[in-house]
């Protein structure tokens, strides 16, 4: 079994800021462990002051629901009372978040953790952490929920 290390995190976080710099972007980035419990935040200067806690619960969502936000939005359209409910559950520690720039955090197969980005438009939030997770050997590859088998074509794209 695999884990998300501090090493790991902090060098998806520094890979992130710089991609956000390139891009004229002031983001806070934050990575969560598969459980969703938070391994690194890191807010750049000038970003706004409510993006860790926006990023945060990006990454927890993409490591709770074991998808990238994006490919929960339809789910989340058809369904709206229930993912409200989602967040309001005892155990559930942020708001659960089905958008761009929530990525889950995938090695080998296993899911491992979640990346959150906060800061940009929803776009380049969500171009920042893909651009991030494939450059540094993650997976973007995910299978359509209640599907088993391979991973559904542009999954990361739409569900």
């Amino acid at each position: 079994m695999s884990s998300l290390t501090l090493d790991a995190a902090e060098e998806i976080i520094d890979a992130a800021h710089k991609c956000a710099q390139a891009v004229g972007k002031a983001v806070s980035v934050a990575v969560v462990d598969a459980g969703g419990f938070p391994v690194a935040v890191l807010r750049a200067d000038g970003a706004r002051p409510l993006t860790p806690d926006i990023a945060r619960a990006k990454a927890y969502t993409a490591a709770i629901m074991q998808r990238p936000g994006r490919m929960l939005k339809k789910w989340q359209e058809s369904q709206p009372v229930f993912f409200s409910q989602l967040s309001q559950l005892p155990g559930a520690a942020l708001p659960v978040m089905a958008t761009e720039g929530s990525m889950t955090i995938k090695k080998d197969g296993e899911i491992i953790g979640g990346l959150g980005i906060a800061g940009g438009t929803a776009d380049e939030d969500q171009q920042i952490a893909e651009d991030v997770l494939q450059a540094l050997g993650y997976e973007l590859e995910f299978a359509a929920w209640g599907v088993a088998g391979k991973p559904a074509e542009n999954a990361g794209k739409e569900a």
